[in-house]
């Protein structure tokens, strides 16, 4: 049984099976990079309702199973060589998987040295538990000495597919500690790049609006200063190193920083890297509640940039009942509100399917605000943007020519024009606060009013209830496409319980069938609206 010839026998197979099977976990490493690797939030992704990965992987292991059982029988006359001709179904069902398992991750799997070290430690713990089923099975056959069992030995290996999830979860195990440390060094560098830098930094925290009021302070700011701004929604430690990786601060006056955070801590972290010296909180809803754990929990959070700002900075604070609950003082900062009652802010907003005009207030100065932006939040949003300008030393005039200038954020209510239809892209508004204002804004256009949504995530215990009433807001629009299985429900029930025509709303499996039921009912002059395109880790 322990013969060199037998030894070489069981390697060969489990490097075979390895070699297979690794490439069915692709799309699975996609999740899990989308997930941070942690392999909790990895594990939940796996068993989540709808998603079918489990059965996807008992449906291979059941076929190979079955196909390797008939084959064993059927050349049992073959003597030992049944054993090797049952192995065939595993490279035929393999392969077969590769292709049905075609479809691409919304958000595509990048290939950085970390996802490659997962993968192949993920392969290690493939060939490894191969080995063992591959050792055990013959053992078993070797001491029962039954010819049947003897053809049926390699037959256990189909349950490896079932066991890919806790092989992948395996790997990335094993690599963390090697990323852990790598990541040490490489954000230590960045501390003190950041430190040492002479520039004015501000961070950017909120549960909403962080990229659109750093994008419009940067273009705002641009105006008198050299302004560097983390890149799209780069808002973690790493990401935020890998920002200013190649950049020269010392060319820059102003670094913008988004902050973002999903537990408590992870504010005061980024605090610490980057020793901002003004802060901007934009306002605060229960988004990311099921990390935190509840409402109070979110406000000491994204509470911990004022006491992670220097002594003597601005606060910017978007004005709300949460916010209100934060004291600058303490943390000896200087509070800026930016509200209604702040010493800034949007008022008389007025908004249509054009843009936006309000009366932008800074002190005890004002002026009118005309921008091509949609919805009042995006008035709040410049009104913070503006504020810091103002204390940063921009004129009245510099900030509404400025205002008047601002793009769209790309994802976040950005109109596009096709075939007479408007097409309202707010693919990365995942929270409830803007939600309510991306449907505000589609109710403004004339024809036929669509709306494609999966529903919102992270808001743990009130995911439910969260999504209940913004099926009730859908109530009245011509037509609701939702997406996937996983948060739906709820959003159904609340729109059909709001009195919303059950003939309206229809549940697809995928955006692209969602796209696909668009093409036929769309005509020129309707509006459709995309809210909160999910990355594959919560589908």
């Amino acid at each position: 049984m322990f013969t060199l010839e037998k030894i070489a026998e069981y390697a060969f197979i489990s490097l075979a099976l390895a070699l297979l099977l690794l490439p069915c976990t692709l799309k699975m490493l996609g999740a899990l990079q989308q997930a941070g690797y942690n392999g909790r939030r990895f594990a939940a992704w796996t068993v989540r309702k709808g998603n079918m990965v489990y059965s996807r992987f008992i449906l291979l292991a059941f076929l190979i199973a079955l196909s390797s059982a008939v084959l064993a029988v059927v050349f049992s006359f073959a003597g030992d060589w049944a054993a090797y001709i049952a192995l065939i179904p595993f490279p035929l069902f393999a392969v077969l998987y590769w292709i049905a398992d075609k479809r691409s991750l919304k958000v595509p799997l990048v290939s950085t040295a970390r996802a490659q070290r997962v993968l192949a430690l993920t392969g290690v713990c493939i060939f490894l538990a191969a080995a063992a089923f591959a050792v055990g099975v013959n053992a078993a056959a070797y001491y029962a000495k039954i010819e049947l069992i003897s053809h049926l030995r390699y037959l256990p290996l189909a349950v490896l597919p079932i066991l890919l999830p806790l092989l992948m979860r395996a790997g990335n195990a094993l690599e963390k500690p090697f990323s852990s440390s790598k990541n040490k060094k490489y954000l230590a560098a960045a501390r003190e790049k950041l430190h040492a830098a002479e520039c004015v930094k501000i961070g950017i925290t909120g549960s909403f609006g962080k990229t659109s009021v750093k994008n419009f302070a940067a273009a705002l700011l641009s105006r008198k200063y050299k302004v560097f701004a983390t890149p799209e929604s780069y808002n973690t430690p790493l990401g935020i190193a890998k920002a200013i990786e190649n950049v020269d601060l010392g060319a820059y006056d102003v670094f913008l920083v988004e902050m973002g955070a999903r537990h408590k801590g992870d504010i005061a972290e980024l605090c610490d890297l980057v020793a901002p010296d003004h802060c901007v909180v934009t306002g605060i809803c229960p988004q990311h509640v099921e990390t935190f754990g509840g409402i109070e929990a979110v406000i000491a959070a994204k509470g911990e940039i004022l006491s992670g700002t220097k002594a003597g900075g601005f606060a910017f604070v978007g004005m709300d009942e949460n916010t209100e609950k934060l004291d600058a003082s303490a943390a000896k900062l200087v509070k800026v509100g930016v509200g209604v009652h702040g010493e800034c802010g949007a008022h008389d907003i007025k908004c249509t399917e054009n843009g936006t005009e309000f009366k932008l207030a800074l002190g005890i100065l004002q002026t009118e605000i005309h921008t091509k932006l949609l919805g009042a939040h995006n008035a709040r949003n410049i009104a913070l943007a503006a504020a810091i300008a103002y204390k940063l030393g921009l004129s009245k005039e510099e900030i509404a020519e400025g205002a008047e200038a601002l793009d769209y954020v790309p994802h976040r209510l950005q109109p596009y024009r096709a075939n007479g239809v408007t097409i309202l892209d707010d693919a990365y508004n995942a929270n409830i606060v803007g939600a309510k204002e991306a449907v505000n804004v589609l109710r403004l256009f004339g024809g036929r009013k669509f709306i494609v949504t999966p529903g919102l995530v992270e808001l743990g215990i009130l995911e439910e209830s969260e999504n209940a009433a913004l099926g009730e807001k859908l109530a009245g629009l011509d037509r609701v496409i939702l997406v996937g299985a996983t948060l739906v429900t709820a959003v159904k029930r609340g729109y059909l319980a709001a009195g919303g025509d059950a003939e309206k709303i229809v549940v697809v499996p995928t955006l692209d069938k969602a796209e696909e039921l668009l093409a036929e009912e769309l005509a020129p002059g309707d509006a459709v609206l995309f809210l909160n395109d999910l990355p594959d880790i919560y589908n």
